[in-house]
């Protein structure tokens, strides 16, 4: 098969495509033919599972080759024996730190009951210090009474005041019978202040005169009396009357 050009009609130059075929297949044939890619027509989420199962399948003999080696060479059974070895430990551990719990919390039962009972012993050795005070004030009070002489003698023993305050005078004694089987005293009891007043002398009776008074073997008489603030108290007298005018008993007490 020849090429000619029709409008050139003189030119007499003829093209044969024989030729140009030859020098294609040998193109293509020799070394400097184009390359040619291979592609796949699997989509990529199955080459993705496909990549999964081989690597799964890989890791599961890997798993077994490791186990079976391990029963071969005996490792198995050590390990198991240590893992058993271990738990049995550990629950002795555990028991034995329970035990160690509830001896610890016991003990602090314990030392909390004990001290609620020493803070409450405390409290009582207080108690009984406050009234051993006050039995030593009594026992004092009774140490200086001397025994009478008179059978029907009437005598105060004991006597007490005191200007706690200024304006008010407190005082105690105490009367007592001489007689073991003495009859029942009854009368009144006087009491008298005497004193300084602006420079003066001072003398005041108790306010509501006399005060009655009943006793047989002994009475405790304690009180106060309310005078001038003004007032310096020196001596305080005190008397007492039987039912008949009669002044059976009287002392006076200097400050």
């Amino acid at each position: 098969m020849a090429f000619s050009f029709p409008n050139d009609k003189n030119s007499g130059i003829v093209f044969s495509s024989r030729p140009m075929r030859l020098k294609l297949l040998r193109r293509r044939l020799s070394v400097s033919a184009p390359r040619m890619t291979v592609r796949s027509h699997l989509s990529w989420p199955l080459r993705w599972a496909a990549l999964a199962l081989m690597l799964g399948f890989s890791a599961a003999l890997a798993l077994w080759a490791f186990e079976f080696g391990r029963e071969i060479a005996g490792l198995d059974g050590n390990l198991k024996q240590q893992l058993a070895a271990t738990q049995e430990e550990l629950a002795q551990t555990r028991l034995e730190r329970d035990r160690a719990q509830g001896i610890a919390n016991t003990a602090d039962s314990l030392l909390k009951a004990e001290r609620a009972t020493q803070d409450s012993l405390a409290a009582q050795v207080r108690l009984l210090q406050s009234d051993n005070l006050t039995l030593k004030a009594d026992l004092g009070f009774f140490e200086r009474l001397l025994p009478l002489g008179g059978k029907e003698a009437l005598a105060v023993r004991g006597m007490q005041a005191e200007v706690p305050v200024a304006g008010r005078l407190r005082y105690q004694l105490l009367v007592m019978q001489g007689s073991r089987a003495p009859a029942d005293f009854q009368g009144r009891y006087e009491l008298a202040l005497s004193g300084q007043l602006d420079g003066k002398g001072w003398t005041q009776a108790v306010a509501g005169g006399a005060r009655p008074i009943r006793f047989r073997q002994y009475q405790r008489v304690e009180g106060e009396v309310d005078f001038p603030p003004q007032a310096v108290v020196q001596s305080v007298e005190v008397r007492f009357v039987d039912a008949d005018g009669g002044v059976r008993a009287q002392q006076s007490l200097k400050l």
